[in-house]
C-alpha cells in the first residue's frame, strides 16, 4: 500500500511539473505572424523616444542618445541588473537579430535563444503596442550607430537567478491583451491612452508592486517607492496631479519644469529628454489622458528626513 502511495505521489509530481513546464514555455511571435510591409522610420523614431529607448540603453557617461550600447546598473529588491546592448553591432548587440526576433523580445518578453527576459525590461506594458510599431522601431534601432560593449551578466541571488521561473511571474502578472481604442472617448484621450499604457510605460515606475514585483493594479499610476531604492515615485493620478493643468503636464514632458519652478531629476530628468523630442500633439495627449484619471490613493510615504 505505501509503495503504491509512493508511486502515484511521484507520479503526480512527474504530471505537476510538466503541465508546470508547458505553462511557463516563453512565447514567441513568428516571422510568418508579421506580414511583409515597408517600415515607417519617422514613426519608428517616435516609437523609441515614447518607449524612452535611450534612458536605459544609452551608454553611460556620454551624451548622445542614440548610442544604444547598454551597461546602465539597475538595483532592484531582486538583485542588479545590468541593461543590454540593443545598438545594431553584431557581436555585442542585436546586429544578428531578425524582426520577429525582436518583436518576440518587446512584446512576450522571450530572448532569441528562447530564455524568458526579466520584467526589469518593461515588456508587460510594450505588450500593449501595436506590432507595427514596434516594427518601426526595429527598422529605426537598425539606423543608429552600432556600439560594440557587452554589458556585465545580471547580478540575481537564488531562486531570481533561475530564468524559468519568471515564466511563473507571468502567468500571474503578464497581461498580453492588445490595446484597444475606447470609443466612448476622442481621438487625443485615445492617444494619450495607448502612448502611457503601452510605449510611455508609465505604470511600470509609477505604480506599488506587490513582494513578487507584479503591479499593485489597484494603485496602477499611483506613485510609490522608487524601485531602485533612490526615493520616492510620485502620484500621477488626479491624488497627485490636481493642481496640474494639462498645459502644466505638457510643458513639463517638453522642459522638465513643475508648474512650481522645479526641474525632473534623477531618472525622470533621463525621461524627459525622451518625452521633448515627441511632438506637441503627443505631449498634450498624455496630458489629457492623465488629467483624466480619478484620483487614487498610493502607499503612504515616509516621512521627509
Amino acid at each position: 500500500m505505501a509503495q503504491r502511495l509512493g508511486l502515484a505521489l511521484v507520479l503526480l509530481a512527474l504530471i505537476a511539473g510538466a503541465v508546470l513546464w508547458v505553462l511557463t514555455m516563453p512565447a514567441t511571435i513568428t516571422a510568418a505572424a508579421l506580414p511583409e510591409r515597408a517600415p515607417d522610420l519617422a514613426n519608428g523614431k517616435v516609437a523609441f523616444d515614447a518607449g524612452g529607448c535611450a534612458s536605459c540603453h544609452a551608454t553611460p557617461g556620454q551624451q548622445d542618445r542614440t548610442r544604444l550600447g547598454g551597461g546602465l546598473a539597475m538595483t532592484s529588491p531582486f538583485g542588479t541588473f545590468h541593461v543590454p546592448n540593443i545598438s545594431p553591432d553584431p557581436a555585442s548587440g542585436i546586429g544578428t537579430w531578425s524582426e520577429a526576433q525582436f518583436v518576440t523580445a518587446v512584446m512576450r518578453g522571450t530572448a532569441p535563444d528562447g530564455a524568458h527576459l526579466y520584467p526589469a525590461f518593461p515588456y508587460p506594458s510594450y505588450a500593449h503596442a501595436k506590432v507595427d510599431d514596434v516594427r518601426d522601431l526595429f527598422a529605426y534601432i537598425k539606423t543608429l550607430p552600432a556600439v560594440s560593449n557587452t554589458a556585465p551578466p545580471h547580478e540575481l541571488p537564488f531562486p531570481f537567478n533561475i530564468r524559468r521561473a519568471v515564466g511563473l511571474w507571468k502567468l500571474l502578472f503578464f497581461d498580453t491583451k492588445p490595446f484597444t481604442p475606447d470609443p466612448a472617448q476622442s481621438p487625443q484621450w485615445n492617444r494619450g491612452a495607448y502612448l502611457v499604457n503601452g510605449l510611455g510605460h508609465c505604470a511600470e515606475c509609477h505604480s506599488p508592486r506587490n513582494a513578487l514585483g507584479g503591479i499593485v493594479s489597484a494603485q496602477r499610476l499611483a506613485g510609490g517607492p522608487d524601485p531602485e531604492g533612490k526615493g520616492w515615485v510620485p502620484n500621477i493620478t488626479q491624488k497627485g496631479l490636481k493642481d496640474w493643468s494639462e498645459k502644466d503636464i505638457a510643458y513639463f514632458l517638453e522642459s522638465g519644469m513643475t508648474p512650481e519652478g522645479d526641474s525632473a531629476g534623477g531618472s525622470m530628468a533621463r525621461v524627459i529628454r525622451n518625452t521633448s523630442q515627441l511632438s506637441a500633439q503627443d505631449r498634450d495627449a498624455i496630458a489629457v489622458y492623465l488629467k483624466s484619471l480619478p484620483p487614487i490613493d498610493g502607499p503612504a510615504r515616509p516621512p521627509r528626513t
